[in-house]
């Protein structure tokens, strides 16, 4: 298939993706950061999610990255990666998916395919994409003389398990054509399943669910963790006992971010709420969520005495990445910090909210009146209890938030 595709947008999603489409197809990789550009060009990923090695291979092939728009002149087949955040008022914020439609439009030709796998609500991709596009094309029509598809990212940063190049991808296009041209690109990246849906919309609802949902039963886990604490039980004992089970749904509690479960739900929320649908179980989850950081900070600050010296392990969003995109950690220590003296060890961040980090080799033994566990990263973890416990205080406690010790023996031990 003589294709020639660009994928604009080289984050989490948008670069993995373009260093397996260069394994079949030319690709021209496209983002609007010139420090982003400048080092992938060097073969250097600060989201970890390409090594090294194989993003010089790809780029001495198939793979082109570059800032320069002039360069998608020569696609004919656009696949938009960019983010779909919130703003300040939790609403969502189309800004960076109307910005790439204008870029795209610019260069769109007749018959060229436009693909996007930000997540979105139903319909945004033919209500608001499509017009975008339109818009700032040279008098262009979308179904017509240029078409849309919708694929749902899935990419799960840090995970080196399930990879795009092994997952199930689901595919969606404004017309057969487009829907196999798909399905000859998709099926080239992943050895998984391609799954054709219905329509674009079911596309575009079955990845916002995905995350919807994983928010709602996380913050059941999050209500029952509060339940627990209150009549002195550990919601960790609960789980195990309820896993005996066959079909149990094992859950764990914590601190809920990300630019993926922590934002998608509020997109399907604002549709919910346009189609005069009251969306009460999606936006409870969200609250719930939302306020489990000064849960936790609560109690841990009633251990404390005040102006004590707390030593915070990870801060990033999840294990083993370096996105510090709505970290919910980030609440905790900030909850912590207005009463008390607070520090953090990251191996992935140096500096936040103008504090250094420490380096794990320059922190004080016997210092600290308590060492919150908040993120476990590998590195924390293979470290071990005694490697991490020797830093506090005699009187000292270790808060470890999702209970990566549990079965160890540390002293003056918590966890939910």
């Amino acid at each position: 298939m003589n294709k020639n595709i660009a994928v604009l947008g080289l984050g989490y999603v948008g670069l993995p993706l373009a260093v397996e489409l260069s394994l079949s197809f030319r690709v021209i990789g496209f983002d609007i950061s010139s420090s982003r550009v400048s080092q992938l060009k060097k073969g250097i990923d600060k989201t970890l999610e390409v090594n090294e090695k194989k993003l010089k291979k790809c780029l001495h092939n198939n793979l082109k990255i570059t800032e320069e728009e002039k360069y998608l002149k020569g696609c004919n087949v656009f696949i938009a990666t960019v983010p779909t955040p919130i703003d300040k008022r939790k609403k969502p914020n189309f800004n960076p998916l109307l910005s790439v439609c204008k870029i795209i439009g610019k260069v769109l030709k007749k018959n060229d395919i436009v693909i996007f796998e930000s997540t979105v609500h139903p319909g945004a991709t033919e209500e608001i994409c499509g017009p975008e596009l339109e818009k700032n094309s040279k008098g262009l029509k979308s179904g017509k003389d240029f078409f849309l598809g919708y694929s749902p990212e899935r990419v799960n940063p840090g995970d080196k398990v399930h990879t795009i190049d092994k997952i199930n991808k689901v595919i969606s296009g404004q017309t057969k054509n487009v829907e196999k041209t798909m399905m000859a690109i998709y099926s080239k990246l992943t050895k998984g399943k391609v799954f054709l849906a219905k329509n674009i919309k079911v596309a575009e609802a079955s990845k916002v669910i995905e995350n919807s949902q994983r928010d709602i039963n996380i913050a059941f886990i999050n209500e029952i963790t509060k339940i627990c604490q209150k009549i002195d039980i550990s919601i960790f004992d609960v789980l195990k006992a309820s896993s005996t089970k066959w079909n149990f749904l094992n859950f764990q509690p914590g601190l809920v971010g990300g630019h993926c479960i922590g934002v998608d739900p509020y997109y399907l929320s604002e549709k919910a709420k346009k189609l005069k649908i009251d969306p009460k179980v999606i936006l409870s989850g969200r609250r719930t969520n939302d306020q489990m950081g000064d849960f936790i900070g609560k109690i841990i600050k009633k251990k404390l005495k005040k102006n004590s010296k707390i030593l915070f392990l990870g801060v990033t969003f999840k294990e083993d990445v370096p996105d510090m995109r709505n970290s919910k950690a980030l609440d905790l220590m900030n909850y912590l910090k207005k009463t008390n003296k607070v520090n953090f060890c990251d191996p992935f961040v140096k500096k936040i909210s103008n504090q250094n980090s420490i380096t794990f080799e320059k922190i004080e033994k016997n210092f600290y009146n308590a060492i919150v566990l908040c993120v476990p990263h590998k590195f924390f973890i293979k470290k071990g209890e005694k490697n991490l416990s020797k830093f506090l205080k005699k009187e000292g406690f270790f808060f470890d938030i999702k209970g990566k010790f549990r079965n160890k023996r540390i002293k003056n031990y918590w966890s939910l």
